[in-house]
């Protein structure tokens, strides 16, 4: 072995020891939601001062999540070409750029566009995070994922709750521009903490097209999407939903904030809990059901309990979100092959999410109610319980035959 791979090693050792590394996957996480969910609570003024229609204004979600579909495909591979530090350090400097450019935006288009510039940068954040995840961590898989996952929808929680009660005092334009601050000081923090040494991975990266005749690969990806689209779809309508329903700006901007809290909670005790087996399935379901429930309610009764119904959704798409990926790195030992495959589930998996919004945006311009759409994400969650079956630990190996890597036994 060579002076530079043993210093590589070493430092790798280090890094996956580190308290330091944890926290530093934790602050990436809180700022890859906030620019998301600061607009539903303010969607109402901005549609008001844009103009923008409901199919319109779902591209301020839509757009993004189509990033990081695209984006998840070649995002995995800026690590090994140009390293793990220079790779993060410029995804969050567009994440940063895009939330400041909405301090300035005056029409619908400009809005659109400062989504899709932050959105860039979080995709290519997204698609770095899981091979970086196992890479530092290859023994603590579900910790470290738990964390960041609840991390990344933790945030999510501050800015629902804080962007109503900004728009109130400053108006909207700042209310979705602040969330600049903590991403251009979470690059500074990464610019001078991150380590220099695993930054670079020898050799040339694993292909993440290489997955594309697999099918296990598509059955992960198509799970991983159609349930996440209830994600993309409460995150831009549940606001408006309630308010429709007279439910003030704040009152309903802070039950999108309990719904990321209750998921944040969730995306870290769920994976504790299912690393009790190597079979996460029983979780997953479990996860399922919940968000069975939270769309039920929210279909047939939303007024009798919006927090319960809400909570319902929240802890079954945060332990979802996290599980979900752990099954996907289950799937393969080494960390860069594993990550190539989390790029693909993420990359499919996120076009498919960002059909949510806008299909409910369409619902809505074509006359039909958020009752319909929350019916609709129901028979999602009943279907996606169905595929759940399929992924039982012995499938592991047989399913990744023919794909050249190294699969767990």
């Amino acid at each position: 072995m060579s002076n530079s791979s043993t210093s590589n090693t070493a430092c790798s050792h280090a890094v996956r020891a580190s308290a330091g590394a944890l926290a530093m996957l934790v602050l990436v996480g809180l700022n890859l939601r906030p620019f998301l969910t600061s607009v539903g609570p303010v969607l109402d003024l901005l549609r008001h001062d844009t103009g923008l229609t409901f199919r319109s204004a779902a591209l301020l979600t839509t757009l993004p999540f189509l990033l990081m579909g695209v984006i998840g495909w070649f995002g995995f591979g800026l690590a090994g070409r140009f390293g793990e530090r220079r790779s993060l350090a410029f995804a969050l400097s567009l994440l940063a750029l895009g939330c400041a450019l909405r301090g300035w935006v005056s029409s619908g288009t400009s809005l659109i566009v400062s989504a899709g510039i932050a959105g860039t940068g979080v995709a290519a954040i997204q698609a770095l995070m899981p091979g970086i995840t196992k890479h530092w961590f290859p023994h603590r898989v579900p910790v470290a994922m738990g964390l960041y996952s609840a991390s990344l929808v933790g945030g999510g929680a501050i800015g629902a709750v804080a962007s109503p009660w900004l728009a109130a005092h400053a108006g909207w334009h700042f209310a979705l521009a602040i969330w600049a601050v903590p991403a251009f000081g979470m690059l500074a923090l990464w610019l001078a903490r991150a380590p220099h040494d695993t930054a670079a991975v020898a050799g040339k990266p694993p292909s993440v097209a290489r997955f594309v005749r697999n099918r296990r690969a598509w059955e992960l990806a198509i799970f991983f999407g159609l349930t996440n689209s209830g994600f993309s779809s409460l995150v831009t309508w549940l606001p408006s939903f309630y308010r429709q329903l007279g439910t003030s700006p704040q009152a309903s901007g802070n039950l999108l904030a309990w719904m990321a809290l209750c998921q944040a909670t969730s995306a870290f005790v769920m994976p504790m809990l299912a690393r009790r087996s190597d079979d996460r399935r029983q979780i997953l379901w479990l996860t399922m059901g919940l968000q069975g429930l939270g769309f039920a309610g929210l279909a047939i009764v939303p007024g009798f309990s919006p927090s319960l119904w809400v909570a319902c959704a929240g802890f079954g798409l945060g332990g979802f979100f996290s599980l979900s990926l752990i099954v996907t790195l289950d799937h393969l030992h080494d960390a860069r092959h594993a990550g190539a495959l989390a790029a693909f589930v993420q990359g499919v998996g996120f076009l498919v999410a960002a059909g949510g919004p806008w299909l409910v945006g369409w619902l809505r311009d074509a006359g039909a109610s958020f009752t319909t759409a929350w019916l609709m994400h129901l028979a999602i969650v009943f279907m996606m319980a169905g595929l759940t079956a399929v992924f039982a630990p012995t499938s592991y190996r047989s399913s990744m035959k023919g794909m050249g890597v190294v699969v767990r036994n």
